[in-house]
């Protein structure tokens, strides 16, 4: 297996693993879960849960270590301009319309006593 193919499949998992915690820490604050790892054509959505009435979109950042800001600065501009066109398909897709919803970001710095941040409505 190349290191690149392995390097992905580390971080894939590391992904997922962060993940899954920040779902069980949403859960823990009253969220139900939904559907995780949308992907299209557009890129994917990590959670999508229920708050009440209210859809969530949630994208979870995780960064090791807490230089330039952690993983509390690490949603770019490019990054939430796919996710809102992602949101859109995916809204058009299941054919949902005059639904309540917001867009979470949970950003999680450390490995091991890491710190997590949960952010609603950030637009």
């Amino acid at each position: 297996m190349s290191w690149f193919k392995q390097l992905w499949q580390n971080s894939r998992e590391k992904g997922l693993y962060y993940e899954k915690q920040a779902e069980q820490y949403l859960i823990q604050h009253g969220l139900k879960a939904i559907e995780r790892n949308y992907l299209c054509k557009y890129g994917e959505l990590d959670l999508i849960m229920r708050d009440g009435q209210t859809l969530v979109f949630v994208e979870v950042k995780f960064r090791k270590n807490a230089l330039r800001g952690g993983a509390n600065y690490a949603l770019s501009k490019q990054k939430q301009q796919r996710l809102r066109r992602t949101i859109s398909h995916y809204l058009a897709e299941k054919k949902i319309s005059n639904q309540s919803m917001r867009i979470d970001y949970v950003a999680i710095t450390g490995e091991l006593n890491s710190t997590l941040n949960w952010f609603k409505n950030v637009y």
